[in-house]
């Protein structure tokens, strides 16, 4: 009984921390990451559909991420849910891709960050 009881547990702390860390992964840090992303829906003809669905993502450069679609009529669809999805980042299309820098850190951005990882860990 011990022993079911304990592996209920290991797999409910694992699944937790799991979780905790695909959260922290989604926040804008000072540094660009392909996950800050992986929330982004687009209306692709008329139906939502994830980012890493319709392109992909890579970091040619620490603050920059390209967004290169596989369908290049979708780019303007793309810009705009990038732009809506309240991330702070402002695509840039140039052609048939998407430029996106990431902004550094301000003060306050830093100390809105730290409130955020304390409400995410507490959860």
């Amino acid at each position: 009984m011990w022993n079911q009881v304990l592996k209920e547990t290991d797999t409910k702390m694992k699944k937790t921390v799991q979780s905790t860390m695909d959260e922290l992964a989604k926040l804008r840090t000072g540094r660009a990451n392909p996950a800050l992303l992986d929330t982004v829906n687009v209306s692709y003809y008329g139906a939502p559909t994830p980012l890493k669905k319709l392109a992909t993502v890579t970091v040619p450069e620490p603050r920059m991420l390209i967004v290169q679609p596989f369908d290049a009529t979708s780019v303007p669809d793309i810009q705009k849910a990038i732009q809506s999805a309240d991330l702070g980042l402002q695509p840039q299309v140039e052609g048939k891709l998407l430029r996106i820098p990431v902004p550094q850190l301000s003060k306050e951005r830093r100390e809105d960050l730290v409130k955020l990882v304390k409400k995410v860990v507490e959860e």
